[in-house]
């Protein structure tokens, strides 16, 4: 998609910089003239929420990895340190904990909008496809960070979840092994951990570098889900139409995040994180970060252990597959009735299984479990294929200007 405009150095200096090293015109094509969809609300102001969260998270971690020690004797001291010697270290520490928790919020949100929307049909299926490759890193990033404080519900947490790998046939002991470093969870594997939580995410910079590139290329959806037919109608530009909408609602957003700082910071960590690591002490009910509660409760739902890796796995590698699943031509939900019902049948059995996931294991739970689980693989797999044979869709407006203004008169 074309800009509209293009950026014209006004000095010498500029004009030669630009010639060499077009960053400024780059920056002005893409986030001031860019032309974006004139019809957008506030669901797409998550990606600039995400980008922010990012960057909190990237600048609060680094910090703490400068006093942060990855040794099993010293790490949960060297926390202990962090809160209290440390110049505003507690600050910094309560920022990146409850940072984790907000950004995933938000790439919720963002990921339920793109279903609900249909932003991952044709022509943005490599868009969605990196978006959930950012996501998968993002479960890897926060679950070795949650691992680095290393109380009794971070070892718990390990050990549970490094275990999951030796269901894998053949190959699945020699990897377990390898992120343990040697043949339990202990100082090797912290070390390990220290080390991955440190590099992925500047790999998730990478991938969100290429998430951008490829939505500057395809142009971004739209609540209508109608692809931009005149630039002029259908779009304005990015700065200040967008950008105050972004800025607006980041704003917002932030305010959630630093009430939950500055008034309620321990409320979304564990009490048993609370203690020193000690192999010999179990916890009463191991349970990970709120965010993976859906996925651990269909883990747990499965009796069988390759199997419950196999439909955890699965559960995340059918969101990239959702361009092929959803067989029909319209992309939004507002135009079609009956994957508006089913799409919040399906959110519904993402938040129940979250709870479940929270819960202690129980006969009654885990039918429910079950019941959820089904809902949530015949969604992908069985209702958006179908859907697309059978439902009777809504008409569409014949253009992005129509639904927003339909009594606009034609661009001459």
């Amino acid at each position: 998609m074309d800009g509209h405009s293009t950026y014209t150095p006004k000095s010498g200096i500029a004009r030669w910089f630009e010639s060499r090293l077009p960053i400024v015109g780059l920056v002005h094509s893409s986030f001031v003239a860019y032309p974006v969809p004139r019809n957008l609300n506030y669901f797409w102001a998550f990606g600039a929420i995400l980008s922010f969260m990012l960057i909190i998270q990237i600048i609060t971690g680094v910090t703490l990895a400068m006093h942060y020690t990855a040794s099993a004797a010293q790490a949960f001291n060297s926390v202990e340190h962090i809160m209290r010697d440390v110049n505003f270290g507690w600050l910094i520490r309560y920022m990146h904990s409850n940072g984790a928790s907000f950004f995933f919020l938000a790439v919720y949100i963002h990921i339920f909008r793109g279903m609900y929307y249909g932003s991952y049909k044709a022509p943005r299926e490599v868009l969605w496809i990196l978006g959930v490759i950012i996501y998968v890193l993002m479960m890897a990033t926060a679950f070795m960070g949650y691992v680095l404080p290393w109380g009794q519900m971070s070892f718990a947490g390990a050990t549970v979840i490094t275990n999951l790998f030796t269901a894998i046939p053949l190959v699945g002991a020699g990897v377990a092994h390898w992120l343990w470093g040697g043949y339990a969870v202990g100082d090797p594997t912290l070390n390990r951990f220290f080390a991955l939580h440190y590099l992925l995410p500047f790999m998730i910079v990478g991938v969100v570098i290429l998430h951008v590139w490829a939505l500057h290329v395809v142009g971004q959806n739209n609540p209508d889900g109608v692809e931009v037919q005149d630039v002029r109608r259908d779009t304005v530009p990015f700065t200040p139409y967008a950008t105050i909408k972004d800025l607006f609602a980041t704003a917002v957003f932030f305010v959630f995040y630093a009430w939950f700082v500055f008034f309620i910071p321990n409320y979304l960590l564990d009490a048993d994180n609370f203690n020193p690591a000690n192999p010999l002490v179990t916890p009463a009910h191991i349970v990970p970060e709120w965010y993976l509660l859906p996925f651990y409760a269909i883990l747990r739902a499965i009796p069988d252990k390759l199997m419950g890796v196999v439909a955890l796995a699965a559960a995340m590698a059918l969101l990239a597959f959702l361009p092929w699943l959803d067989t029909s031509p319209v992309k939004s939900a507002k135009y079609r009735p009956l994957k508006k019902f089913f799409f919040w049948v399906f959110v519904v059995c993402c938040v129940g299984l979250g709870y479940l996931g929270s819960q202690e294991v129980s006969d009654s739970a885990t039918l429910v479990a079950r019941l959820l689980s089904v809902g949530y693989f015949g969604y992908l797999v069985v209702v958006l294929p179908v859907l697309g044979l059978i439902e009777k869709t809504k008409p569409l407006p014949a253009s992005i200007a129509d639904a927003v203004l339909p009594h606009a008169a034609p661009a001459e």
